[in-house]
C-alpha cells in the first residue's frame, strides 16, 4: 500500500514544524519572557496563530480539514507582525501564557483601565507616563519606555498588548469586546 505524504498546510491552515514553532517561542522569549508554549500552533493566513492543546494530531487535523472546511483549530492567541519580527499577544494569548510573561508588561492605574477598555488610546502627556519619571529612573529601566508592544495588565488581569509608540499606547481590544457607555435617561 502506498504511502500519503503528510502535508503541513492545507488550503491556508498550516500546522507549523518544531522549527517554525521554535522561532515563535524565540520571539515571544524576546518580546516578553516567554520559555515555552506547550501544544500544536496553527497559522491561519500570514498572520494569525492559534494555539491548539487538545488530543487530535496534525494528520488528523488534516483529513478532518478535508471533509469539513475548519475556520479555527484552537484558540487565537498571537498575531505575526510583517517586516517587524514582532509578535502581538491576544486577549486569550495573555490569559494562557500569563504564568510566563516576565517582560513588556505596563500595569494601568483604575482610570487608565476605564479608559483603556472603552477602546480610547492612552496618551503619555495624559497619564504622565514619561514625564513622572526621572532621566536616571528611564535609564534604569529602559525596556519599559520603549516603543513596541506591552502586555496590558490591570490589578491581576491581562488585556492583550497595547503598542507603545512615541506619544501613545494603542489600543487593540476587539470593538465587540470593549465597555460601552450606556445613554442615562433623565
Amino acid at each position: 500500500m502506498k504511502q500519503h505524504k503528510f502535508s503541513r498546510e492545507y488550503k491556508g491552515l498550516k500546522i507549523m514544524t518544531r522549527k517554525e514553532k521554535e522561532k515563535i517561542v524565540q520571539l515571544l522569549k524576546k518580546q516578553f519572557g516567554i520559555q515555552e508554549v506547550q501544544g500544536l500552533i496553527v497559522q491561519r493566513g500570514e498572520e494569525r496563530l492559534f494555539l491548539y492543546q487538545g488530543s487530535l494530531t496534525a494528520p488528523e487535523i488534516w483529513e478532518l480539514e478535508k471533509t469539513i472546511p475548519i475556520e479555527r483549530v484552537g484558540t487565537y492567541f498571537a498575531k505575526l507582525i510583517p517586516g517587524e519580527n514582532e509578535i502581538r499577544l491576544s486577549i486569550e494569548g495573555t490569559h494562557i501564557l500569563k504564568d510566563q510573561i516576565t517582560e513588556n508588561i505596563l500595569e494601568l492605574t483604575e482610570e487608565q483601565a476605564k479608559k483603556y477598555l472603552k477602546g480610547e488610546e492612552l496618551y503619555f502627556d495624559e497619564i504622565n507616563y514619561l514625564s513622572s519619571k526621572s532621566e536616571n529612573e528611564i535609564a534604569n529601566e529602559p525596556e519599559k519606555f520603549t516603543r513596541g508592544f506591552k502586555v496590558i495588565k490591570f490589578k491581576e488581569d491581562f488585556w492583550g498588548c497595547g503598542k507603545v509608540s512615541e506619544k501613545k499606547i494603542s489600543n487593540f481590544i476587539p470593538k465587540n469586546r470593549r465597555v460601552k457607555e450606556k445613554a442615562v435617561k433623565q
